[in-house]
């Protein structure tokens, strides 16, 4: 079976194969989201915690969470389920996923260290790969510099450096920060609350005259009535 170990606070992952029975037992009946010793692997793991994240049997099938098997099943999923991807608006399908018990059919287990031990491992723990992209969303890069609510959160994104093309200067790239307070902002906000203010105001009024107007009808209506009625009993006593 491959084992994919991963170490996110590095941002590394190791690939490796493993062919004994007696390491792989303690992975059987396992589910995902359950955290192993690395002391089975050997003793360069020891003091390591792996948590399994997922894994895919020998024809591709993915494990997906919460299905309490250890075999292949067939489950009709909708948008917003794993292991699916939806062509189109309310689309549901029925499609084969691993259940989410770890058993000797699967070719690949995902694992994810949550607990670092004694020992360094090489290409895992001991490098430090950097992250390609930087913070997006403005309260995220606040919260990566310490930055305070009236400091200029343009000043402090993570940009990239695009390859150099040969006889032209060096240029770099920026993301658009999502989420970003400016005035041209608030004013926008401004103009919308005091559009949504004056449609309502302008819709109370015309409801008060539409009220009013149907008020002087039926007084004219009631006044009209009174005049025929009137005018039939003098008609009657003559």
């Amino acid at each position: 079976m491959k084992l994919n170990i991963s170490y996110p606070p590095n941002g590394t992952q190791k690939s490796l194969e493993v062919d004994d029975e007696k390491k792989l037992r303690a992975f059987y009946e396992k589910r995902m989201a359950q955290e192993v010793e690395g002391d089975v692997l050997g003793d360069e793991y020891k003091g390591y915690v792996f948590k399994i994240s997922g894994g895919n049997d020998k024809q591709g099938f993915p494990m997906k969470q919460g299905v309490l098997s250890n075999t292949r099943v067939r489950l009709l999923l909708r948008e917003g389920a794993t292991c699916y991807k939806p062509r189109r608006d309310g689309e549901r399908k029925r499609k084969s996923v691993r259940g989410c018990i770890v058993g000797s059919d699967l070719s690949a287990l995902h694992l994810i260290i949550v607990k670092k031990g004694e020992a360094e491992l090489p290409g895992l723990t001991d490098t430090y790969v950097p992250r390609r992209l930087g913070p997006k969303r403005a309260t995220k890069i606040r919260k990566l510099f310490k930055l305070e609510k009236e400091d200029d959160v343009r000043k402090y994104v993570v940009r990239r450096e695009l390859p150099q093309k040969e006889g032209k200067p060096k240029r770099t790239k920026a993301p658009k920060i999502q989420r970003l307070v400016t005035p041209v902002r608030l004013a926008r906000k401004r103009a919308l609350l005091a559009e949504k203010k004056a449609r309502y105001t302008k819709t109370k009024a015309e409801a008060a005259e539409y009220a009013k107007l149907l008020e002087q009808r039926s007084k004219e209506r009631k006044e009209k009535r009174s005049s025929q009625r009137a005018s039939q009993k003098k008609a009657e006593q003559k």
